[in-house]
């Protein structure tokens, strides 16, 4: 059908609808993990979460990339859309940030007026922290990198950036995880054991989702979807990781460097 205008109406799709039910199945099935040590529901919901990603992305690829439906207008549109959602990101950060000072500053009678309280025993911040920490800022380095040489019209430079990030993204949860296996305290161990694993927890959610993202973005590249003026997929995953660069460069500095001392 013809239309006078730039806008992309989006089709019907179950997707949005399926996705929140995903959601639901995923968070009931962790409460009966974390209760009843029984992950069946849990996976069942991860993998539905799995599926309709693929169908979604798959769409919104077709959308841009076959169809032609990602005008200016609509990338503009986008563009706006991943700025706001990244600051709600933020915001959603900042009130694990609040949590930790509020106790840290001011540590109450509960546990002991003192901060880490007793009994805890926190990381040493010049170990896996601070390699986490070098780590993630040479993926800010490689994406960049990637970035410059896919603008540049240099894609075979640019796959090689975004692999190496991902490389690096891989590794930095390879590393997370084996720290909380090490860890010596838990997430019931008082206010501090909450409000760590809650931020670096969240942090590595995110990291996950951003290394998805960013294999998403690497296989259409190598199946060159992307141009030197049409790229803003590559370009809000690329946003997307730097955000999450920065917020481990807070959390490292408060939660384990200052906040562990």
């Amino acid at each position: 059908m013809k239309k006078n205008h730039s806008f992309h109406l989006v089709d019907y799709s179950p997707w949005p609808l399926l996705g929140a039910l995903g959601t639901m199945i995923l968070v009931s099935g962790s409460v009966k993990w974390f209760h009843f040590n029984n992950n069946s529901l849990f996976i069942w919901g991860l993998m539905i979460i799995i599926l309709i990603m693929f169908q979604w992305w798959r769409d919104i690829i077709r959308e841009s990339t076959y169809q032609g439906l990602h005008t200016t207008s609509v990338t503009n549109g986008m563009r706006w859309g991943m700025i706001l959602f990244i600051t709600s990101e933020v915001f959603f950060f900042v009130s694990f940030f609040w949590a930790f000072f509020h106790s840290s500053l001011s540590p109450s009678i509960e546990i002991g007026g003192i901060w880490p309280p007793k009994g805890i025993i926190s990381f040493n911040p010049f170990h896996i922290p601070l390699l986490n920490t070098l780590i993630l800022i040479s993926s800010g380095a490689t994406i960049t990198w990637s970035h410059h040489s896919l603008m540049n019209e240099n894609k075979k430079e640019s796959k090689n950036g975004l692999m190496f990030t991902i490389f690096l993204g891989i590794l930095f949860s390879m590393l997370q995880g084996y720290e909380y296996m090490e860890a010596p305290f838990t997430m019931a161990d008082s206010i501090y054991g909450s409000t760590f694993f809650m931020a670096t927890g969240f942090h590595g959610i995110h990291v996950l989702i951003g290394t998805t993202f960013l294999i998403v973005n690497l296989m259409r590249l190598i199946k060159n979807h992307y141009s030197k003026f049409h790229h803003f997929g590559f370009e809000a995953s690329a946003w997307y990781w730097h955000f999450v660069d920065v917020i481990w460069l807070f959390l490292y500095m408060s939660i384990y460097w200052w906040g562990g001392n």
